[in-house]
């Protein structure tokens, strides 16, 4: 027998069925291969199962609050989203706009993610297996949101279910990346992101599984904040691994990151966050893994942001962290088993309605063994241990966003300093890890490649330490070439 035979038969026995996709679930398990096989030499380490730690911290001797400058133009916002229909940003733009209470985004347009309920509009998730029924309630982040102020414009468009990194959506069309349109928008929140970075509005609100936030607003020159796991509420919002999902804020510049995130804590009022220079804050730059290989024009981005970090009172060490090449073949095992089961009586029932890609990855649970989901819990508790030793003698971490600038549109390999990498493998290798671990991790445009393409670094602060990411991410963003540009 052979292995797509036997995979037809184990479908078969477990109740699934659809033996005609035997040759679909080979091509994806042979893309894999690399991840499969690193995992199935990996030893199984002692440690116990991980288990996601929620931790915040308030802010504690921010010098300012340094408000964000917001416009309140939501009906102007909703227009300038009608008159962008090439972008394929939106899944749905209202008719009407809801009024708006006073709070510190009032009257501020906001476009959030179709991947959560928002009251009164359809839930897609940029997919036809949910049909489009409509949200009888907010999410408890859009909640809050709007208590804020804030006025919904549109729900954005994404990569089919949060799974994927090109926001290349089979449904609502793929999403066009403002910035630089020959290349990807990053997925999954890749509308969230074009729609910021096409200065529809200024806020959205993305979701991030393994850069999810990061890796678009990386792609399009925007920033993309993904708070400590769970320091947002995730109630309404559709999971895709639950043990790995954030929901955060997106935005053209680090401030007003920090004010949409003040409102989504459901704060009356923006806390006293930011720095007035970086003395006394000690930052580790993740060599080694995160380093090799880079693109040549991201590695000397990061030499010129350490030298600004250093000129602004920075003590700035190199560190290496052990154990990372292992973080792509945990992360699927641990995504693969959660998104099956979330998945799991959907895509049987209507597998038909799920984009290709998307439905195979789906899929794919069937024919991993349940014993590797807990085997790779306890290699995730070393590998998140690695990370967290890399503080030992810094607050904050130090690295590229992606190794590469965005890939060309229908690129599936990525080519970086020789070496050859499926393109999922490429865009989530340096943001991945921070979501094994649940750490805040922040993106921000720091200047053009020769291509006139964004090339961003990334901060990831201390679990919990989410104001104080911000704070140094907004140091950084005063000395990016990007901001000097005006934008």
């Amino acid at each position: 027998m052979d292995l797509g035979e036997a995979l037809s038969g184990y479908a078969d026995w477990l109740g699934y069925g659809h033996r005609e996709r035997a040759a679909a679930w080979l091509r994806r398990l042979e893309l894999n291969r690399p991840e499969l096989e690193a995992f199935r030499a990996a030893a199984t380490p002692a440690a116990a199962a991980y288990a996601p730690q929620p931790n915040f911290v308030a802010p504690a001797d921010g010098v300012e609050a340094l408000a964000a400058n917001l416009a309140a133009d939501a009906p102007a916002a909703l227009e300038r989203a009608r008159s962008a229909p090439a972008l394929n940003a939106f899944t749905y733009l209202p008719e009407a706009l809801d009024s708006h209470c006073g709070g510190i985004l009032a009257g501020v347009p906001i476009v959030v993610k179709d991947l959560m309920d928002v009251a009164g509009m359809p839930l897609t998730a940029g997919s036809r297996a949910l049909g489009r029924a409509i949200a009888p309630r907010d999410a408890e982040i859009v909640a809050r949101l709007k208590r804020a102020g804030a006025v919904v414009v549109g729900l954005t468009n994404l990569h089919e279910f949060a799974y994927g990194v090109t926001s290349d959506n089979p449904h609502f069309g793929r999403v066009v990346n403002p910035a630089a349109p020959a290349r990807i928008p990053g997925g999954s929140s890749g509308g969230s992101a074009a729609a910021v970075a096409a200065g529809i509005a200024r806020l959205a609100v993305g979701t991030d599984t393994a850069g999810s936030i990061r890796v678009p607003a990386a792609c399009c020159g925007i920033v993309g904040f993904k708070p400590s796991y769970d320091a947002l509420p995730r109630t309404g919002v559709l999971d895709l691994g639950p043990s790995l999902d954030h929901v955060g804020p997106m935005a053209r510049r680090v401030e007003d990151c920090a004010t949409m995130f003040a409102a989504m804590l459901a704060s009356p009022s923006l806390p006293r966050w930011a720095y007035a220079n970086l003395g006394g804050v000690a930052i580790a730059r993740l060599r080694g893994y995160f380093e090799d290989p880079l693109d040549a024009e991201v590695a000397a981005s990061i030499d010129a942001a350490q030298g600004a970090l250093r000129d602004d009172g920075a003590r700035i060490v190199d560190t290496r962290v052990g154990g990372m090449e292992l973080g792509a073949a945990i992360q699927l095992n641990t995504l693969c088993a959660e998104a099956g089961t979330v998945h799991a009586e959907r895509v049987r029932a209507r597998g038909g309605d799920y984009g290709e890609d998307v439905r195979v990855r789906v899929e794919m649970a069937h024919f991993l063994p349940g014993h590797w989901y807990v085997k790779a819990q306890r290699m995730r508790s070393v590998f998140v241990a690695n990370i967290e030793a890399a503080f030992g003698a810094a607050d904050l971490l130090l690295c590229a966003t992606l190794r590469v600038p965005a890939p060309p549109v229908g690129a599936a390999q990525v080519d970086i300093a020789g070496r050859s990498y499926a393109l999922h493998t490429a865009i989530t290798q340096l943001t991945m890890p921070f979501n094994l671990a649940g750490l805040p991790a922040i993106s921000i445009p720091w200047a053009r490649s020769r291509d006139g393409v964004p090339i961003s670094l990334q901060l990831v602060g201390r679990r919990g330490h989410d104001w104080h990411t911000l704070a140094v991410a907004e140091r950084l963003q005063r000395a990016a070439p990007w901001s000097s540009e005006g934008r």
